[in-house]
């Protein structure tokens, strides 16, 4: 299991872990019933402390991502891609409902709002290696 973690990103160690084992158990880099890295062992190889890692996978756990057995370790959970993706589709609506308020409060029109996003988007799938989805125009 690949995990690069940035100190400059601004996003909290924690989150960035808990978005990159989400994206490999999403795009089946990781499947249903793999062992993840215990948790010491993961603090270990990223050099970060155990409480950290341990916030990662209580928060994977809750969103329904692993599982754990006492005295086992933790688990990728079969998902529902679907109903995965509309989780998803429902968080990335209300943040862009707030840019979209930001964004007429600033007077910023809607071309300049659009390459903001694609830019951004175009950014963040170079920096993570995701190839950019072939609908986008």
């Amino acid at each position: 299991m690949d995990i690069i973690i940035s100190n400059s990103s601004g996003v909290p160690i924690y989150e960035q872990i808990e978005e990159q084992i989400k994206s490999q158990i999403i795009t089946g880099d990781l499947l249903e019933g793999d062992a993840l890295p215990s948790m010491r062992v993961l603090a270990k190889e990223l050099k970060i402390s155990i409480i950290t890692t341990k916030r990662a996978y209580e928060d994977l756990e809750r969103d329904g991502f692993i599982y754990s057995i006492a005295g086992k370790g933790c688990f990728v959970k079969g998902i529902n891609s679907e109903i995965i993706k509309e989780n998803l589709m429902y968080a990335i609506q209300e943040i862009l409902e707030t840019a979209v308020d930001k964004a007429i409060l600033g007077k910023v029109s809607y071309h300049e709002l659009e390459e903001t996003l694609s830019l951004l988007y175009e950014e963040k799938c170079l920096k993570t290696g995701i190839i950019a989805d072939a609908e986008k125009k």
